[in-house]
């Protein structure tokens, strides 16, 4: 079922999720269910629980090509439950992230280069991935929301965040 996709603004955005719990049961399931019809109808590479309303450390992510990120590579579609995030360096990369909770907007964000990401899926089994780039961006971006954190709260520069279609034309907002 596709979900409403909460916007900046509404408070529940801005609490810090809850840890699962209980791992394959039919309320998870259809949870992800959820969020993956949700993700697919508003063309977004990843989708936290609290964008949803559902108060729960869990995000998805992944896809192949996306009329949003055309230039971005495939993502291999991931579940990830009460993730934790560890930078494998103190470099940072700065780069454009646009929000399906902040729509019309991108802002220049900057993010770990690389990082090692942890925790559980759909089944509560544990895995560990070590990435980098645009992969390490998307799974940053996704777990800030189970923080109350949105991208423009991580703008530094806010001449360089605003509508899509001023920042990089009229072609690129019908995309």
């Amino acid at each position: 079922m596709i979900r409403e996709v909460l916007r900046m603004g509404d408070p529940r955005l801005l609490r810090v999720a809850q840890p699962v719990t209980a791992f394959a049961t039919p309320q998870l399931s259809a949870l992800l269910q959820d969020m993956r019809d949700t993700m697919a109808q508003f063309d977004g590479v990843g989708l936290a629980a609290p964008q949803i309303g559902v108060d729960l450390r869990v995000v998805i992510f992944g896809g192949m090509s996306n009329p949003r990120y055309p230039d971005a590579p495939p993502l291999a579609d991931t579940v990830l439950i009460n993730p934790e995030l560890e930078p494998l360096s103190a470099e940072e990369e700065d780069g454009w992230e646009g929000c399906l909770s902040v729509p019309g907007l991108r802002g220049w964000v900057p993010r770990w280069t690389r990082l090692r990401y942890a925790g559980f899926d759909e089944s509560g089994q544990r895995f560990e991935r070590s990435v980098d780039g645009f992969h390490a961006r998307v799974v940053q971006h996704e777990c800030d929301h189970l923080d109350g954190l949105l991208y423009p709260m991580r703008v530094r520069d806010f001449r360089r965040f605003g509508f899509i279609d001023e920042l990089f034309g009229a072609q690129a907002a019908a995309e």
